[in-house]
Order: C-alpha cells, then structure tokens, then sequence
C-alpha cells in the first residue's frame, strides 16, 4: 500500500506539469496561428486592395463609355441608317461589356448588378429609340430620338450605377 501510494506522490504533480505544459504549448501555438492567420490577411489585402480599385475603376470607365453622348459621339457616322447604328451601338456596348466581365469577382453583387441594369438599360433606350422611327430613319435621327428620350428619363441607370459604385468604395475606404 505504501508503495502504491509513493508512486501517486510521484505522478500526479507530474501528471499536473504535463498538463499544465501541454495547454500552455496549445495557446500558444493557437495564438501563433491566429497571428500568422491575421498577417496573411493583410498581405492577401496589399495585393487585392489595388486590383479591386482598378476593377472599380474600369467598370466606371465602362459604364462612362455606354452613356448616350459617349457612344454617340463615338459611333455615329455620316450616312449610316438608324438600323445600322442602332445595331452599332448594341454592339458596342454589348462588347465592352464582355471586355470587363471579370470585374464581377472585385465587385459586390449589388454593384455589379446596378452595371447590368445599367447595360440593358441602355440597350433597352437604343431600341426603344429605334422603334419610334421608321424604317429608313437616318443615323442622326436615331441619335436625335436617343438623346430626346435620355433628356425624358433624366437620371440613367448608367448613372445610378456609377453613383452607386462611387458610395460603395468611399464606404471601403
């Protein structure tokens, strides 16, 4: 009996260190993956923050560029029909789109989709325009009835779109 109780004066405290040590070495260790975790984060950010920024940046530029007096000024040319043109400007705007498609990933999706209804919106005018034409209406009168409508609806969802994404970043930052 003695014996048995020598041998538990000798394990428990040792019993009580190892346990001790061991959660000791736990916390810490959890402490030190928390850190490296966190410093990780900050460095994914470095490299994010900047790509986000352009992505913002290009879509405003996109968004810029489908407006009524953008395209217009862009693509409408002496002699071409309504039809041409309108086809131009869908076209166009179609394109670009597609261009920056891969913006979405840097964007919200309440951000991203303002930029569509943005795009159709506009896509929605062009042919809205078109179809209150005849059908041998001149380039300029499809021009004509394109800005004539933009004036009618006032504020474009292209607009809404890049006010919207001007007020997200300023929140991010």
């Amino acid at each position: 009996m003695d014996y048995v109780f020598d041998i538990l004066k000798i394990v428990l405290p040792a019993a009580m260190v190892f346990l001790t040590a061991f959660y000791a070495i736990k916390k810490f260790l959890e402490n030190d993956q928390q850190k490296r975790s966190l410093e990780l984060r900050k460095e994914g950010q470095t490299v994010v923050t900047p790509i986000r920024l352009q992505a913002y940046e290009r879509v405003v530029m996109f968004l810029e560029r489908i407006g009524p007096e953008s395209l217009l000024g862009r693509l409408d040319k002496t002699g071409m029909t309504a039809k041409e043109l309108q086809l131009s400007l869908i076209g166009t705007i179609n394109n670009e789109f597609n261009h920056n498609l891969s913006q979405q990933l840097y964007m919200s999706n309440e951000a991203w989709l303002k930029v569509k209804a943005g795009k159709e919106e506009m896509i929605k005018l062009i042919n809205i325009a078109s179809s209150k034409l005849e059908m041998n209406a001149s380039g300029a009168a499809l021009s004509k009835m394109i800005l004539t409508l933009t004036i009618q609806v006032g504020k474009l969802p292209v607009q809404e779109a890049v006010d919207y994404l001007k007020a997200e970043l300023r929140q991010s930052f």
